[in-house]
């Protein structure tokens, strides 16, 4: 897989998309409904990143029933993934990405029981 540094960076500057790559980085697989209510934002602004991020080859996604799960590509280069780990350890206890963890703890009904009701 190949990314140009410059283009990784770039989608990385939106804090939304950093927001859901870090999330992911933390939790694994993602369903969308998690990641909306965890940023606290609309189901088709975070669609749209996360597509963005998908067609870069950042993010893979399954669909189970009707959610849509996403996680990091396994395949990352290396270097990506050094990246994204270690913005991750720098920034975890800074708002807005613990409050993102926090309102993803605090989410009802997380998959595994009635995900995105």
């Amino acid at each position: 897989m190949t990314i140009r540094p410059s283009h990784y960076f770039q989608l990385l500057s939106d804090e939304t998309r950093l927001r859901c790559l870090l999330l992911m980085q933390q939790e694994g697989e993602l369903c969308v409904c998690e990641l909306t209510h965890a940023l606290g934002v609309i189901q088709p602004k975070v669609s749209r990143h996360l597509a963005a991020l998908r067609d870069a080859g950042l993010v893979m996604d399954r669909r189970q029933g009707q959610w849509i799960y996403y996680r990091l590509h396994p395949g990352l280069p290396e270097w990506i993934s050094q990246v994204i780990a270690t913005t991750t350890g720098g920034v975890l206890e800074q708002a807005p990405f613990a409050n993102d963890r926090a309102a993803l703890a605090a989410m009802p009904n997380r998959p595994g029981s009635a995900c995105c009701a």
